[in-house]
């Protein structure tokens, strides 16, 4: 099963898998922040794209799901909130370069070999001084899935994080914070339990 075939599959489900309430992190550093324009790859079901609207930005979303879609919608509609929200791949998505004021990547992870590329294309949308904001499984949660597959995170770990990857990946930001920490996930069935997670806040110079 593809990608695309695989997510679909699994935002079918009438739950929201990841659950509605916004990731932990992204809420506390979204808190710190004025509000502005905000991009959420890969955004899945719309939690925490749905968040960020109820805290006044202006926010735009993509995944390759359209059941993603269908959901975040919902969310949105649910808490009276409005999002912007494409269906398409991270290859073929396209932004203005500088446009946005903050990107969340939230437990986006992609092939270890398009990775790097991924990431310098989305951190073009992103404008000078504005905030990224990762938190995403690091190496050491092959482990944690061994112990308790619930806890989560891709099963190659060449897709999994670390800080020194991150860093070469976005070479011209100032990272204010940049983490491995265990954490006990409580994200919908699919992230539960404990994690080894990386969590960082940059500024792009």
């Amino acid at each position: 099963m593809d990608q695309k075939n695989f997510w679909n599959e699994r935002y079918r489900q009438t739950e929201y898998i990841y659950g509605t309430s916004p990731n932990y992190y992204l809420k506390e550093k979204l808190k710190e922040i004025t509000p502005g324009k905000i991009l959420f790859p890969a955004e899945g079901e719309g939690r925490n794209s749905v968040f960020a609207a109820q805290m006044g930005w202006t926010t735009e979303a993509f995944d390759q799901s359209a059941e993603g879609k269908k959901k975040a919608l919902a969310l949105a509609e649910q808490n009276n909130a409005e999002i912007s929200y494409t269906v398409s791949d991270v290859q073929s998505i396209n932004y203005s370069e500088h446009y946005f004021d903050a990107l969340a990547l939230i437990y986006a992870h992609f092939p270890g070999d398009q990775r790097r590329r991924i990431h310098q294309k989305l951190a073009k949308f992103l404008k000078p001084g504005g905030f990224l904001i990762i938190e995403g499984f690091s190496k050491l949660q092959e482990a944690y899935q061994k112990n308790d597959p619930r806890s989560g995170g891709p099963r190659d770990p060449e897709m999994l994080y670390s800080l020194e990857e991150l860093k070469r990946d976005f070479e011209n930001f100032d990272f204010k914070e940049a983490a491995i920490k265990t954490i006990t996930l409580s994200e919908g069935d699919y992230h539960k339990g404990e994690a080894s997670v990386a969590m960082i806040l940059a500024v792009k110079q």
